[in-house]
């Protein structure tokens, strides 16, 4: 029998933009990044603004969404991908993303991150989401 792991998926407000979050763990990590804005820790955040186009490749992994773009103070940016599960598909996305744009810098944020961070966070941090993750099975019906 086939299991899901859905961690509520659906439209939140942080920061004045309304955004549709894949999944708890983005959600959170975006009030992460509200946070660090109002405490004039990074300039601005955005939710998957940039599509990196692999054009050299003609089969299987041709483009990578990260999930944010984080601008510092000094104008400079980064990326982060919040990720639960590594598959293939996500590790040649990554990969690809080094080697045809080696100029950008990548963070991966995983269930350590999580687990390191959560109890704090959810302290200091005003909606801060937790179990509400959901098992489906392949018998039940999910959208």
């Amino acid at each position: 029998m086939l299991t899901k792991r859905v961690c509520s998926a659906g439209w939140r407000v942080i920061g004045e933009q309304r955004v549709y979050f894949r999944s708890m763990w983005e959600a959170n990590y975006a009030r992460w990044l509200q946070y660090q804005v109002e405490q004039g820790l990074i300039a601005s955040w955005e939710h998957e603004p940039h599509t990196f186009w692999f054009l050299e490749i003609k089969r299987g992994v041709r483009s990578y969404l990260p999930d944010f773009k984080i601008i510092n103070l000094d104008g400079s940016h980064y990326w982060v991908e919040v990720k639960g599960f590594w598959d293939a598909k996500s590790l040649t996305k990554v990969k690809r993303l080094h080697k045809y744009y080696p100029e950008e810098k990548l963070i991966l944020i995983d269930s350590n991150w999580f687990l390191s961070n959560n109890k704090k966070l959810k302290m200091i941090i005003p909606n801060w989401e937790s179990n509400s993750c959901k098992i489906f099975t392949s018998k039940d019906v999910y959208v």
